[in-house]
């Protein structure tokens, strides 16, 4: 059987679907996954289902980062497309199983050492191996495995799995009755100023990217500009990465970079997410332009982003 050890994100995750159109499904045991790589993905194969299977979280918990994402995803940005579970009884499982199937046949399957994350699949971190296998023994395996999982939208997904913040502090719980509040000062962080250097806010960039009547653009379209002290270092991924956002508030934001050398933060899925969130914590109707005003009066001209991992950041918009 033939070894893959490069480009597993197109050799594995794309390719398939490219030569074989009957191809509607992708089945998924992963030891540990990100909810950015599946964002990514499921922007990237329009039409198809994934069925993902969180194997390592009934003896390792799931980050609080994570959790909000795939719960996201489910519920809202891909809710006839996706569904996410968690282990949560019997052993660990630390497989990694890809099985591309037509409706609930398995048709091509590939087993080995990548995990489902933008680290393993997309930027190439670790040496990674992956081979074809048996389609209907793959799918065998991964049905004998739902039985020990919940759905990670379950209401009593917290009775069985552990959340934890952040990989830097684990033993931070989460539970039915109390989300932590962390203490990210100490991870590596950057402030990014909202105003220009002459101190004002532009008026048709920035927040008000989308107040472009004459262009017929929805006017919450938003995006955070980036000094290029901050997107000429590697503080965010690249352009094209995807990485999950939480904020002080509790919300959760899918991001990536754009325009030219990425000195753009942007939402791919809605480029008025941002928008919208920032207009509500300004207590501004949506579509309403931001004016310097509104921030000299809620209290801040800049936002706090900590790094938590490559693919996890925390943003902090509260009073100081």
């Amino acid at each position: 059987m033939n070894m893959l050890f490069d480009d597993l994100y197109h050799n594995i995750l794309l390719n398939p679907l490219r030569d074989d159109k009957s191809l509607n499904n992708l089945c998924i045991i992963s030891g540990y996954s990100t909810s950015a790589m599946a964002f990514h993905h499921l922007n990237e194969i329009k039409g198809i289902t994934i069925e993902l299977i969180c194997g390592m979280t009934v003896s390792d918990g799931m980050s609080l980062s994570n959790h909000k994402g795939f719960c996201k995803l489910t519920q809202d940005d891909f809710r006839d497309r996706f569904k996410c579970s968690y282990v949560f009884k019997g052993l660990p499982v630390h497989s990694k199983l890809y099985i591309w199937c037509d409706g609930i046949t398995p048709k091509y399957a590939f087993l080995g050492s990548a995990n489902y994350t933008q680290s393993a699949m997309r930027l190439a971190r670790r040496r990674e191996l992956m081979m074809a296998c048996s389609p209907e023994k793959a799918f065998a395996y991964y049905q004998a495995i739902i039985d020990d999982t919940i759905y990670c939208d379950h209401e009593d997904v917290l009775d069985f799995i552990c959340l934890y913040s952040d990989e830097k502090v684990k033993n931070t719980i989460a539970t039915k009755d109390a989300i932590p509040k962390v203490d990210y000062s100490g991870l590596e962080h950057v402030t990014v100023s909202l105003l220009a250097n002459d101190g004002s806010l532009p008026q048709r960039s920035g927040f008000n990217w989308g107040q472009r009547p004459e262009l017929g653009r929805e006017p919450n379209q938003a995006y955070i500009k980036l000094p290029a002290s901050i997107y000429n270092t590697n503080f965010f991924p690249p352009k094209t990465i995807h990485f999950t956002i939480l904020t002080d508030d509790g919300k959760t934001l899918v991001c990536t970079r754009a325009q030219d050398n990425g000195k753009a933060i942007h939402t791919p899925h809605n480029n008025s997410l941002i928008g919208e969130y920032i207009r509500n914590r300004l207590g501004l109707p949506n579509g309403a332009p931001v004016k310097l005003e509104d921030l000299t009066r809620y209290g801040r001209t800049d936002l706090d982003f900590y790094k938590i991992d490559d693919e996890t950041y925390y943003l902090d918009f509260s009073i100081k």
